[in-house]
């Protein structure tokens, strides 16, 4: 609990798919995915890496110039990466921007997350690719993205940060220490009810099917004495 913290320092995808960071299994398959991936980071990308945002979220028709023009009230711009496809050339819908300075890339970091371009919100954060440990995107079943539908949420981001893990040792102690024997007595003597219980049960069910057994045998002999009386009557009418 005392190196606990919301964002990870390290990424590990066992922890990044728990909400507060302590899972022990996988719980879907990109984790294990991720757990037996080995990435190497792309050392084509060239440029400080602590001095560039990570930007997602695009509309896949903004275009450089856009982002330039939105980017460079914060500072001066070194280089923006729009990543487009290989094949059709379009937008992927993320780009990468190094600023010359640290105190505009914090200034971006800090006043331009979820602004709206081109009718979409964007997101913003630091390039993680390079800067943290461990690093798995989520092509390989990492990253810090994903959605609810899909039962792929990851943790330890900006977006989607660790919640601090419940911590109640006392309570715990007194429920599996001192309190275990009143635990014992009480879950015999529950199951002792449920038995009790269950027995009345079965007792009552069987005296409700007699009553409606007597009642179906009442009905029909009701029935029949009706139906003998209207026969006589019958009979009379037709000797008059």
């Amino acid at each position: 609990m005392a190196d606990w913290a919301p964002i990870a320092k390290e990424y590990d995808p066992l922890k990044a798919g728990s909400i507060d960071g302590t899972d022990e299994e996988p719980h879907d398959r990109a984790i294990w995915r991720a757990m037996l991936a080995r990435y190497v980071p792309n050392k084509g990308v060239t440029g400080d890496a602590h001095l560039t945002l990570f930007v997602a979220r695009l509309n896949l028709q903004t275009t450089e110039e856009k982002l330039k023009e939105v980017f460079s009230r914060y500072g001066d711009i070194r280089k923006i990466r729009l990543v487009r496809d290989l094949v059709t050339g379009f937008s992927k819908g993320y780009a990468f921007i190094e600023y010359k300075e640290e105190r505009a890339l914090l200034k971006a970091h800090r006043d331009a997350n979820r602004l709206v371009i081109d009718q979409h919100e964007i997101f913003v954060d630091f390039e993680l690719e390079r800067t943290l440990k461990g690093w798995i995107p989520r092509r390989l079943g990492g990253g810090f993205g994903g959605k609810k539908e899909s039962g792929q949420l990851r943790f330890g981001g900006r977006d989607r940060p660790f919640r601090k893990p419940i911590n109640l040792p006392n309570m715990k102690n007194d429920f599996y220490g001192e309190g275990s024997s009143e635990k014992r007595n009480w879950s015999r003597e529950g199951t002792r009810d449920w038995r009790t219980r269950d027995r009345d049960h079965e007792r009552s069910r069987d005296k409700r099917w007699g009553e409606r057994e007597r009642s179906w045998a009442w009905g029909d002999s009701e029935r029949d004495s009706r139906e003998e009386r209207s026969r006589g009557r019958d009979r009379k009418d037709r000797d008059r």
